[in-house]
């Protein structure tokens, strides 16, 4: 109790935090992505986060709108509608900063597994099951290790097969290896390492495979 506590308290202060010292970079960026894109400034998704719940997760919009996309559609490794500044966004994260308001209103936290869409936690659901008795994140290993997810699926003969036979099967056992051991400064740990990641430009875009916005 007294750890997820912690940890709370902990997402509340690094998401407020963020929002006060970012929020000149949110306001241009939602101006630029205004003026560039069509169909509004963010992009809305749900996914499936703790305990099995159905959220909204808030990005900026970096692709030209197509219906199903919302509802997880599935379009890997297709850039033909990303927008110049959205290639910009993806390569740097800069469009999952509205995140951030998702960890302030809690739905998610600064550290856990990447929240999936529905049609991909009815794959391998019991190993789901697991992952889900701990809120979802901005960030963890899986997302450092698999930065460079969209050029893979990319260069996949079988774009879906790929993610759900290779990718998605080796995310989980990241998943599962948090939920099992997840110390409070071994979040610090990830994300010091994320900004590491960041600092370096180390990756090719969001986890929009199946998300394009």
């Amino acid at each position: 109790r007294d750890r997820v506590m912690l940890k709370r308290t902990f997402d509340l202060a690094a998401a407020a935090m963020g929002v006060l010292v970012l929020s000149p970079l949110l306001l241009v960026l939602s101006v630029v992505v205004g003026l560039t894109s069509r169909g509004g400034v963010v992009f809305r998704q749900t996914r499936i986060g703790l305990n099995g719940q159905p959220f909204k997760i808030i990005k900026f919009r970096t692709m030209r709108p197509l219906t199903g996309a919302e509802a997880g559609r599935f379009d890997a490794g297709d850039s033909s509608r990303v927008t110049p500044i959205g290639r910009l966004l993806r390569r740097t994260k800069l469009d999952e900063l509205p995140q951030l308001f998702n960890v302030l209103g809690g739905s998610m936290s600064v550290v856990g597994p990447r929240p999936e869409v529905e049609r991909w936690t009815r794959e391998y659901s019991e190993r789901w099951s697991r992952v889900h008795t701990v809120r979802p994140g901005l960030t963890d290993l899986a997302s450092i290790e698999f930065r460079d997810e969209e050029q893979l699926l990319r260069e996949a003969a079988d774009p879906e097969a790929c993610y759900r036979d290779v990718i998605l099967p080796r995310k989980l056992a990241f998943y599962e290896a948090y939920v099992d051991d997840h110390p409070f400064f071994g979040d610090i740990l990830i994300v010091l390492r994320t900004l590491a990641m960041l600092a370096g430009v180390g990756g090719s875009g969001s986890d929009e495979r199946h998300s394009p916005s």
